[in-house]
């Protein structure tokens, strides 16, 4: 396969892109487990339900 200047950028980018999906799963999942125990209040707002 020819690799030129276009192939690698998009691979590349490809890959960025993968990593930056990557570490925002990571991030979300640590911070669920730092937050995820604390007890979370249903608040009534005295609305019906739709």
């Amino acid at each position: 396969m020819y690799m030129d200047a276009v192939v690698i950028a998009g691979i590349a980018t490809v890959l960025l892109v993968v990593g930056f999906f990557l570490g925002v799963g990571i991030f979300v999942m640590k911070d669920q487990k730092a937050h995820g125990h604390e007890d979370r209040k249903e608040v009534d707002h005295g609305q019906k339900p739709v």
